[in-house]
């Protein structure tokens, strides 16, 4: 993961020692929350009609993973790549393809 971006984050939250108010469950579920109105803007349309909006919403789930990340002291990277070998043994290319089925409805 980009180390600058995470120093960003970090050092914001330092600034303002908002550190005491990171716990797990408060990080988490502002993440949910961010992610709430990130789907708010699809709630009447397939497709967001403010691109700009849609990036500030991304940015804030962005930060909030990166924030339970480091306080978890998590590596992003390693954690992706883990999880999408994970995945691709659920979802072999052979079963998925072309198929929207969760991994135990993919039939062999």
């Amino acid at each position: 993961m980009n180390e600058k971006i995470i120093s960003l984050i970090n050092n914001f939250v330092r600034e303002r020692n908002w550190e005491q108010f990171h716990t797990g469950s408060n990080l988490a579920k502002s993440l949910v929350l961010e992610a709430c109105e990130l789907l708010e803007l699809y709630q009447w349309s397939d497709e967001v009609e403010n691109v700009n909006r849609l990036a500030d919403e991304l940015a804030d789930v962005f930060v909030y993973c990166i924030q339970i990340a480091e306080k978890y002291k998590l590596n992003i990277e390693e954690i992706i790549i883990n999880k999408m070998k994970k995945n691709e043994e659920k979802y072999p290319v052979s079963l998925a393809k072309n198929s929207s089925k969760k991994y135990n409805k993919l039939t062999k």
